[in-house]
């Protein structure tokens, strides 16, 4: 492969033309002939048997060259992107061959690179930290947590439903005397006042009695997820079967032992105490690194190609597809649930995927121009604790993630702990 030209034609649009010797093109038609040739009938040859001046003298002397060019393309554009040192970001390529023969294949490529950036003013950035403090009383707040969470359900019968009872129910609803798809299901455990369902469906069932059977006049939010539902009535028939109540424990040194290491509840509520402020401690850390990130992204400048953003939202939703898949579900129904197609799902991750790249690009600038780089040492030490992390081999992580990847992620990871060594950070109370 030969680099022949590289031309900036637009901003972040360079045109690359590209020769491979004859040989080298040659063999590939040669190989598209060894591959192909069984699928090809030639009157007077057995199939397969035919030769390949008699396949291309009966369908022209171009029949293999598409599969030879696709087959040549991929690493050629590889190798030419990285000998004109540019870096491609994937979008529409627009390819024009130019010749095609026994003198070599010449095409010209027209291809979306990453934009050139450029950031000063990144050391000394100035962020407000939030005061840290932890009350008694947020303690005894994160103790009510616990003790419900601790709460043992009882049957209910001498009443009516309450607010906070657990109704067990059936349900079916319909708009227009037509039901509804996801409007049915038997022996559903509601909390009443929760506001899991629809507005005034909970407050409807407080009141009724167990084998009570009733109907729930609702009306759906305008702004409700299945489009054939918003703004509409809907009458739900509904059968009380059984009511619970919530019982909670009383909170002693009995009960610290049940839900925790500890004998005394002095010292469970120490120990909530300090989790409560490390975990404050992290979102205020949380927040001045996105005061940071706001103000680094402020002062970069470049002009960055739609492309870069639309593919980090296709992978952020791949990303959420795979934790969908974990969790039981698939994207079909999710979105079928939502009304949203494959499209709108991306353009619902635009906002955070521009972030995402911007604050990228802001930081590859800043390693660059720092010299920030990963030796080796900690290259490998990574590569270890992936394999930790994920359970798998080692030559797996590396077969998955690219060295060069790696180091550059690193260098990432460092420039963004220049910038935070360096920040001027003030504490303001919380």
């Amino acid at each position: 492969m030969s680099l022949k030209s590289s031309n900036k034609v637009a901003e972040n649009r360079y045109e690359l033309e590209i020769e491979i010797a004859g040989d080298v093109f040659e063999k590939a038609v040669n190989h598209v002939y060894s591959r192909e040739k069984n699928k090809i009938a030639i009157p007077g040859f057995r199939k397969g048997k035919a030769p390949r001046a008699f396949i291309e003298k009966y369908y022209g002397d171009q029949v293999f060259y598409e599969d030879a060019i696709n087959e040549l393309y991929p690493q050629a554009l590889e190798e030419a992107v990285k000998d004109a040192g540019l870096v491609y970001v994937e979008d529409k390529v627009d390819f024009d061959l130019v010749s095609a023969g026994k003198d070599g294949l010449h095409f010209k490529v027209t291809i979306t690179t990453k934009p050139e950036v450029s950031i000063d003013g990144y050391k000394g950035l100035e962020v407000t930290k939030k005061a840290v403090n932890v009350t008694d009383e947020d303690v005894e707040e994160e103790l009510k947590k616990v003790q419900n969470r601790s709460a043992r359900l009882v049957s209910v019968e001498d009443r009516a439903a309450q607010k906070d009872d657990i109704a067990v129910i059936d349900y079916e609803g319909s708009v227009d005397g037509v039901p509804f798809e996801g409007g049915k299901a038997e022996h559903y455990s509601l909390t009443l006042g929760s506001g899991q369902f629809i507005p005034g469906f909970e407050d409807q069932i407080v009141g009724h009695n167990i084998g009570d059977e009733f109907d729930v006049n609702v009306t759906f939010p305008e702004d409700y997820h299945a489009e054939d539902l918003k703004g509409k009535a809907a009458v739900f028939a509904v059968k009380l079967h059984e009511l619970k109540t919530k019982e909670l424990p009383e909170i002693d040194d009995d009960f610290v032992k049940d839900v925790s290491e500890f004998d005394t509840l002095a010292e469970y509520k120490e120990d909530l105490k300090k989790h409560l402020t490390e975990d404050r401690q992290h979102a205020a850390d949380d927040e001045a690194d996105n005061q940071m990130i706001d103000k680094l992204i402020e002062l970069m400048k470049a002009e960055i190609p739609e492309a870069m953003y639309r593919n980090q939202a296709r992978e952020d939703l791949r990303d959420f597809s795979y934790r969908l898949q974990a969790q039981g579900l698939n994207m079909d129904t999710y979105m079928k649930y939502t009304g949203m197609d494959t499209e709108g799902m991306i353009n619902s991750f635009l906002p955070q995927a521009e972030r995402q790249v911007k604050i990228r690009l802001a930081l590859e600038q800043i390693a660059k121009q720092e010299e920030l780089s990963a030796t080796e040492e900690e290259v490998a030490e990574e590569y270890k604790k992936l394999a930790e992390n994920y359970k798998i081999d080692e030559d797996k992580v590396r077969a998955f993630i690219p060295e060069e990847n790696l180091k550059q992620d690193l260098a990432v990871e460092k420039a963004i702990k220049l910038v935070r060594d360096n920040a001027k950070v003030t504490e303001a109370a919380e």
